[in-house]
């Protein structure tokens, strides 16, 4: 297999042994029709130069990869799904199927969506269907473009079996898809241990964590350890939270399950980007209380840390607990201002004047209903952007009185090096690169009526032409 010198297997997470994890059979799929290959993250894992008999071999049929992990593990968790308490559920149709270093030295999963039954599929199929893994990578490509810190959607293929389900027309096309993702351990992994009353496996745990993700604190012990791991998952969560709602993304399914420890964003089922502002505004269709509606995300992930923190007192005092727990706030108004002001190009200045311009910002998005990838197009790097404003489509709502406070606010902070930030093409034209439903369902149709995937990979290409736009307007998150 013709791996570069760059590829670097690291398969820490077998070796915390069979209490976390159950060793699996991928199913065998008829067909397997590659419908995504990622090149670049390929290349960046030293994967690049793999042949297309040997991409199949590894993320179709999921023999292993050199020298990393021996067979699948099924990985073991709980968790609150819309804060009910699920002990019965845990990798029902995914698994993990290798560890390995990036080109920066961060450990990397792939794990697996579709991958087959496991003993936690719970009469389910093990299945995913070919929209689903279409969502899955628009979603993973659009949000990586706009630097929130995201799995990728690494590989895809279509695997020739009919599936039923009861959200979409059935029978439907079937895939396999594997994600890469900066860790797979998530809040329900640790409430999984204070379930079975286990706080040796819980210590086992915080050192794995420190070693995988935050060696910084490998010098401390008990509690101390315990406690400063917590705060960087509260941090790094914070972060997270703030970062969708700057994107105007909403996951749609924030249960303790779908929340890791690195504060990535990932498991891609029924999000949806905001066409216009609304704090009210749901991606799941079952989520009939609006628990995880846009405006309520950086809640119910403060709610999830509170979760975690309390499986984390098998293993720490609650009061340390708290107390990392009580950076959330804070953390959450930096990692707003840091996204945002990253995604416009503007200076910062005193954090409470600066949040209180945002605060006016989202106010008026809402009240005006000005669409909201026009309205980031429109404006990037703030006053600078003024003559091209004139010339939106929604111009209009720039001229009103409402707007006098925002456009104020991005007088007094554009940068002087503004005009050769806007030179990008991407800001000449008139219109932003976007992911609302209607375009996602467009991209779809296409695939399911005439099997052309051209609007796919259109889409595909208006982000790589938006991301590049984008490149260094943010210190990305995506990045570690």
């Amino acid at each position: 297999m013709p791996v570069s010198a760059s590829y670097r297997p690291d398969p820490l997470f077998e070796k915390l042994g069979p209490e976390f994890a159950d060793p699996v059979a991928p199913a065998r799929f008829p067909e397997h029709i590659l419908r995504r290959r990622n090149q670049a993250w390929a290349e960046r894992l030293g994967l690049g130069e793999l042949s297309a008999e040997e991409w199949t071999a590894h993320f179709a049929r999921f023999e292993p990869l050199p020298d990393n992990m021996r067979q699948p593990l099924a990985m073991r968790y709980h968790g609150h799904q819309f804060r009910s308490y699920n002990p019965e559920i845990g990798d029902g149709r995914g698994f993990l199927h290798a560890q390995l270093r990036d080109d920066a030295g961060r450990l990397l999963d792939f794990g697996t969506k579709g991958s087959g039954q496991t003993p936690y599929s719970r009469f389910g199929d093990g299945r995913l269907t070919l929209k689903g893994g279409v969502r899955e990578i628009l979603a993973a490509e659009m949000l990586e473009a706009l630097s929130v810190n995201t799995s990728k959607a690494f590989s895809l293929y279509e695997t020739g079996e009919q599936l039923v389900r009861g959200d979409e027309p059935s029978p439907t096309r079937s895939s396999v898809l594997v994600r890469l993702s900066h860790s797979h351990i998530r809040f329900g992994t640790f409430q999984r241990l204070a379930f079975f009353e286990r706080p040796d496996l819980a210590h086992q745990l915080i050192e794995h964590v420190c070693a995988a993700y935050y060696p910084q604190h490998l010098g401390l012990a008990g509690e101390a350890r315990a406690a400063a791991m917590y705060g960087e998952i509260v941090e790094a969560s914070a972060r997270l939270a703030a970062s969708w709602m700057g994107a105007g993304f909403v996951h749609g399914v924030l249960n303790t399950d779908n929340l890791n420890v690195t504060g990535e964003s990932f498991d891609y089922g029924p999000w949806r980007f905001l066409p216009t502002s609304d704090p009210s505004f749901t991606a799941a269709y079952f989520d009939e209380t609006g628990l995880y509606a846009f405006g309520r995300q950086p809640e119910a992930v403060s709610w999830a840390l509170s979760q975690l923190g309390g499986a984390l007192t098998l293993a720490c005092a609650p009061a340390l607990l708290e107390a990392e727990l009580a950076r959330f706030a804070p953390a959450s108004q930096r990692g707003l201002r840091g996204y945002l002001f990253g995604r416009l190009k503007l200076t910062e200045g005193d954090l409470g004047a600066d949040i209180s311009f945002l605060s006016d910002m989202f106010s008026w998005l809402t009240e005006s209903q000005a669409g909201w990838d026009q309205f980031f197009h429109d404006w990037h790097c703030g006053a600078a952007s003024a003559e091209r404003a004139r010339q939106s489509p929604q111009a209009a709502l720039y001229a009103a009185d409402a707007f006098a406070p925002v456009r104020a606010g991005f007088e007094a902070r554009t940068r002087g090096n503004a005009a050769a930030l806007l030179a990008h093409p991407y800001y000449q034209q008139p219109q932003p690169v976007s992911m609302v439903i209607e375009e996602v369902e467009r991209v779809w149709a296409a695939i399911a009526e005439r099997d052309d995937w051209g609007p796919f990979e259109a889409k595909l290409r208006d982000i790589a032409t938006l991301k590049a736009a984008l490149s260094g307007c943010h210190a990305s998150v995506a990045e570690g």
